[in-house]
């Protein structure tokens, strides 16, 4: 596996680092003070290549709580940060149809 800091990357408009949580799967974004969040609106907003890898980097390096990071593209506005594209829209809204119920026994 490469290191995120040896990867091509290239950031063009606002990005944010989402990962998996380890514990259950949730979609998790990283926030600029270094945790993990569930909520977008508190992820870490960059713009540019250098930064995405940095906090690329450092997300990574916290597999132990979230596995799977990326950097993924956000679209800002005044007052609100929304998926930049479908494949982050779902992960925001979770399944696109009704999961099975379990069966008590």
């Amino acid at each position: 596996m490469t290191a995120p800091s040896q990867q091509k990357l290239k950031v063009q408009g606002a990005a944010v680092i989402t990962a998996n949580r380890l514990s259950d799967g949730a979609v998790v974004y990283r926030t600029a003070a270094g945790a993990w969040t569930t909520q977008l609106a508190d992820a870490a907003v960059v713009t540019g290549t250098q930064a995405a890898k940095e906090l690329l980097a450092r997300a990574a390096a916290d597999e132990n709580i979230a596995v799977g990071a990326y950097v993924a593209p956000v679209d800002v506005g005044a007052d609100r940060i929304e998926p930049g594209n479908l494949r982050e829209r779902i992960r925001v809204a979770g399944p696109t149809f009704s999961l099975p119920a379990c069966i008590a026994g």
